[in-house]
Parts: structure tokens; sequence; C-alpha cells
């Protein structure tokens, strides 16, 4: 599987690298350029110390008295010689030469013009009818050293240049693709039932296709999900009034049959009626959590909104149900009928399925953490992770259509918070626990 990297990245390294080799592309052509004109100034010097040597030998040889040969030029201090001489003469005898000189380093017989050794870069004149002659010689390491230090001098400023430009490659790349960064999160911070088209006019000219193509994938995605919810809607409250009415008339019925046997019979018909009647009630209060209007413009009170739903519960689980509300306000952006819906599914979840013989612990704190605690065994955790599909139930003898924490989790994703499921509960050993925090606030 191929690695995926950011555009960001990838752009703020190759524009890096290419800068980086296009400076030293340019550093070594300047370079070179620099060595071909150090070599022109060197060969120069040579020209113009034999030229300017040349008459102070000559007039210096000629005016010695016979038997005055071979003599060194007198050096004034010590020094580092870079350019050596010798004076000779056309046969190659040495009349002169400077304090450092190395006659080897020299041909045996003088030469006029430039020339080249394996070591040295030579330069000769001659005066006097060609019978007095001057070589200049120059270590070639003295030239190779100089160009040595000018392509440092060159190389050492990108030492800086290289990490600045990567930051300043990286400001522009990521000051560039800002929009592109910003169309991202846009996306990302969508709740699940958030459908809008997404803006495209803010988007660079390249990346305008993609946006455009997201509208029309998420214009296709919402007409099938308006269809689907519409059908599961229209589906389960055009079933409302013929099961109620023919509820109505099994009960009538039923109160006129004297057979016992048959009395069962229409005692079980009732009965089904009466799930599936629950169960077009549980398909509607799912049509809307998926439908989307979980969030509210204003910001309400909760905890009043559960006390309420609490008391409806009393009839069916007399002092089975613990309530912990907090002494001040819970106020969230969730929908106050969102909320009851999901307080509701999830703690008639907790009677249905929890065991009778423990309370079941209704919570919302100060800091807006909703809770429903109930007891019972363990639920295990492949059977866990699927309690939140629908029609999905763990193994209990329990009546129950399976939507309940389906509905709770459609609407706690509509709204952008969690639903969290633990068996066994916290603290315990045992037992079954939802969680959620409701302190919701837009920004």
């Amino acid at each position: 599987m191929a690695t995926r990297t950011s555009l960001q990245k990838t752009l703020g390294i190759g524009l890096t690298l290419g800068i980086t080799l296009l400076w030293l592309v340019g550093v070594t052509a300047s370079g070179l350029v620099a060595q071909h004109e150090m070599n022109e100034v060197f060969d120069s010097a040579l020209e113009e110390t034999a030229q300017r040597i040349l008459p102070l030998a000559v007039t210096d040889i000629l005016n010695r008295e016979k038997g005055d040969g071979n003599q060194r030029a007198p050096a004034l201090k010590d020094h580092d010689e870079y350019l050596t001489y010798l004076v000779r003469d056309k046969h190659g005898n040495l009349l002169l030469r400077s304090h450092d000189a190395n006659p080897e380093v020299f041909g045996t017989t003088p030469k006029e013009g430039f020339s080249n050794t394996p070591t040295h870069r030579m330069y000769g004149v001659s005066a006097v009818s060609n019978t007095i002659f001057i070589e200049v010689a120059e270590p070639l390491a003295h030239r190779r050293q100089s160009a040595l230090e000018a392509g440092l001098a060159l190389l050492l400023p990108l030492v800086v240049l290289i990490p600045v430009s990567l930051l300043g490659v990286w400001w522009i790349v990521r000051l560039s693709l800002r929009k592109v960064v910003d169309f991202q999160q846009d996306i990302e911070s969508r709740g699940a039932g958030d459908l809008s088209p997404v803006a495209e006019d803010q988007l660079p000219r390249e990346f305008e296709p993609i946006a455009v193509a997201v509208n029309r994938l998420l214009d296709r995605l919402h007409r099938a999900l308006e269809s689907e919810r519409s059908f599961t809607a229209n589906s389960a409250h055009e079933l409302r009034t013929p099961l109620a009415t023919a509820l109505a008339k099994v009960q009538r019925l039923k109160t006129r049959i004297s057979d016992e046997p048959l009395q069962h019979n229409v005692a079980e018909i009732e009965e089904s009626l009466r799930s599936l009647s629950v169960l077009s009630g549980k398909l509607l209060e799912l049509a809307k959590a998926e439908g989307g209007g979980a969030l509210s413009k204003n910001q309400h009170d909760l905890a009043p909104i559960l006390a309420m739903i609490v008391r409806d519960f009393e009839d069916q689980a007399t002092k089975r149900i613990v309530l912990s509300l907090p002494e001040g306000e819970v106020n969230s952006f969730l929908d106050p009928d969102a909320f009851a819906i999901l307080a509701r599914n999830l703690i008639e979840n907790a009677l249905k399925h929890g065991s009778p013989q423990q309370p079941v612990e209704v919570s919302l704190n100060d800091k807006g953490v909703f809770s429903v605690c109930n007891g019972g065994e363990i639920v295990p955790p492949e059977q866990l992770a699927l309690l939140r599909n629908r029609f999905a139930r763990s193994k209990t003898d329990a009546s129950g259509s399976g939507l309940g924490l389906a509905i709770s989790d459609a609407i706690a994703t509509g709204a952008g918070m969690t639903l969290y499921l633990r068996s066994p509960a916290t603290g315990r050993q045992e037992g079954f626990e939802v969680e959620m925090n409701v302190r919701l606030s837009l920004v």
C-alpha cells in the first residue's frame, strides 16, 4: 500500500531541494568562472613580475665584476615566496635567482612565454638580444588553494540560505494552500447530518473542480438520504392509524369473547399490534434523529427536561430509577426534543435489559456529563461494538426493537457528540453504562 504524503510537505521539500540544487549549480559555475579569472590574474602577475625584475637584473649583471657569477637576490626579511625566479644566459648558466628559488623546478634551458610543469606555472622573457633570460614560477598548489578558498567563500552563505529558504518556501506554500486547508477543515468539522454545499469561490482554480464534484456528491447523497428518511417516516406514520384502529377492534373483540383459548389468541394478537405500534414510533424517532435537527439556535437547560422524563417512568419503574441532578443549570445547544428522545431511549433500554434487582442510575452533573447505568451481566466486547447498529441486540430475553441505542447514537452523532458504551460499568464488576457530554457549544 502506497504511503500518502501531504501536498504541502511534497511542495516544500521539492521546492527547497530544487532551489538548493540550482544554488549549487550556480556556485559551481561561479567557481569555475572565478577560477578562470583568477588564472588570468595570476598569469598577468607572472608576466608583470618578469618584466619588472628583468631590467633590474640585467643592470645588476652587466655591472658586475668578472668572477661574480651565481648570485642570490637577498631578502629584506623572511617571508613565503609564492613567485620565484631565475635569471640565466642562453646556455642555461645561472646568473641570478630569488632567495627561495629551486633550480630543479625550472628546465635546463630557459623558455619564453607561458608553460606548465607538473607542479608550477612558468613565464619566461629575454633581454639583450636573447642573451639574458628570466623565468618566473608559481606553484600550481597556490592557485588550487586560492580557488578552493574562493569556492568555500561562495558555499558558506548557503549554510544560512538553505534553512532560510526552507522556512520561506514552507511559509509561501502554507500561505498558498491556506484556502485548501480551510476547505479541508470545513469538510472535516461538519457533522454527520450536514450535507450542505461547500464553498467553491474561495478555492484556487486548480481545486475548483474538486469542490464542484464534492457538491454534486453531497447533493446526490442528500437526495438519497432524504428519500430513505421520507420513506421510513411516511411508512411509520401511515402505519400508526391502521395499527391504532386494528388494536381498538381487537380490544373490543376481546371483551366480547368468552372462550378462554380464543381470548388467549386475541391477547397475543393485541400484544403483537402493541409491539408493532411501538416499533412504528421508534422508526419515527429514528427518522427524526437521522434527519438532522439535533442542534438548537439557543441554549436550553437540560436538567428539568431530564427530571420530567424520569417522572414519566415512575409508574412502570417505581423506585428503580435513581436520579442525580446538579444544583445549577446545564445549558446546551442540544435540541430539547432531541435530548428528550435520547434520554427516554437510554432509560427505557436500561429498564428493559438491566437487572430488576438493581437500580438504574441516571445522572447529569454540572460539567454536562450525562450517564445512564444499570446492573446486569457483562456485555462481551464483540457484542458491545454492534449495539449501535439498527435492530442489534445483545443476548437477552427482554422484549425490544433493537433501535434504542441506534436512535441515541444517531442523535449524538448529528450533534457532534460521542456516545460511550461501557460494560462493565465504571467502578463495577458488572453492568452496562452509557455516557456522553451534552454541554455542547457552537463555535
